[in-house]
């Protein structure tokens, strides 16, 4: 909802299709998915989508690029749209055609498919000025961190051979180290789970653990850059991965890795990991995490006259970039081919 309150007051948002650097599709996919995912209908489940995709085709603006340079925001992650013609989870939105000719963003992007991309998770942080954004990355510098980590989670009943097992049981032994999640569940403070209460949590730490959530990323990790503490993940597909329009390439510059084999498999000691880490370069890392906080968050749709570029922004612009690049390829008669680094991004892992 918040991106398309924003679409609608784009300063360059057009009514004419045909002067347009690239066309809309306002469907509540997420919404649609969330309301029918237990529907063990296929039919009922797929059937709006189709609807969708039907009428869409149809459209005179659609024929100009057989959908090239359509894109649209699923909300929810890739995999509630891929399923299959013998069931499955989700519907098969993302299986169709015409879907796969236009550009994809969610909140989980599939790295086995070339037309999704991922962007930044909503946090609870909606500024509705510039200054309210530098006042919030002052107070981020500016934050004492009593904790050298912490982990935002709880164990779930699977094997304790896992990341997020592993983490739970090597932070409940640290002094260091603080959890929210069984701990929180179990006491009767009200309000353990509220947002404030998470945020409280991550500002209070140096480095936030980011294990896998239902999918390959979580939310968490963003609640994390916008409190300024500096994430460490598991999996590249959790963050490296995904988010490459809003987070740098050089991950080393404002994350840590921790590959998942040496703490499952090895038994690494991540406190040990993370002490050995030169303070000087913790510093850099902890100020270019701040220096994302604009980048990752969603302003408030009614703020005005704001300059500082926020998720919406980057991602609107790079759609842009996207479509115009397709529009080229097009006119020299080819097919564009995304890459990252000269390597073609559907065969990137």
């Amino acid at each position: 909802m918040i991106f398309h309150a924003r679409m609608r007051q784009h300063e360059c948002l057009t009514a004419d299709p045909t002067v347009a650097d690239a066309v809309y599709v306002p469907f509540y996919a997420g919404f649609d998915a969330a309301m029918n995912q237990d529907n063990s209908d296929l039919t009922v489940r797929d059937a709006l989508p189709q609807d969708m995709v039907d009428w869409l085709v149809r459209r005179p603006e659609w024929r100009a690029m057989g959908g090239r340079d359509h894109f649209m925001l699923v909300g929810r992650c890739t995999w509630d749209f891929l399923r299959g013609p013998d069931g499955g989870w989700g519907n098969a939105l993302m299986t169709y055609p015409a879907i796969r000719n236009m550009t994809v963003l969610s909140v989980e992007a599939s790295p086995w498919h070339s037309n999704d991309f991922a962007v930044p998770f909503l946090s609870h942080f909606h500024p509705s000025s510039d200054a309210e954004v530098i006042a919030w990355q002052d107070r981020m510098r500016r934050q004492e961190r009593q904790r050298l980590w912490c982990v935002a989670g709880y164990s779930r009943p699977s094997s304790k051979r896992t990341v997020r097992a592993q983490i739970i049981e090597q932070c409940g032994r640290s002094s260091r180290c603080a959890m929210l999640g069984e701990a929180a569940a179990a006491a009767t403070t009200p309000g353990n789970y509220s947002p404030g209460h998470a945020m409280r949590l991550l500002e209070s730490a140096e480095f936030c653990l980011q294990p896998r959530g239902d999918g390959f990323t979580r939310k968490s990790t963003f609640d994390a850059i916008l409190a300024g503490c500096i994430p460490v993940f598991f999996q590249p597909v959790s963050a490296y991965l995904q988010y490459m329009w809003h987070l740098p390439r050089d991950y080393r510059s404002y994350s840590v890795f921790i590959p998942r084999d040496d703490l499952v498999g090895r038994n690494l000691s991540i406190e040990e990991v993370l002490r050995k880490i030169p303070p000087e370069k913790v510093a850099r890392m902890w100020e270019e995490v701040i220096r994302l906080i604009p980048t990752v968050m969603y302003r408030d749709p009614a703020a005005k006259g704001m300059q500082l570029r926020d998720a919406f922004d980057v991602a609107i612009e790079r759609v842009i970039d996207r479509v115009a690049k397709r529009r080229r390829a097009v006119a020299e008669g080819r097919e564009y081919q995304d890459s990252i680094d000269g390597e073609y991004r559907s065969a990137r892992v």
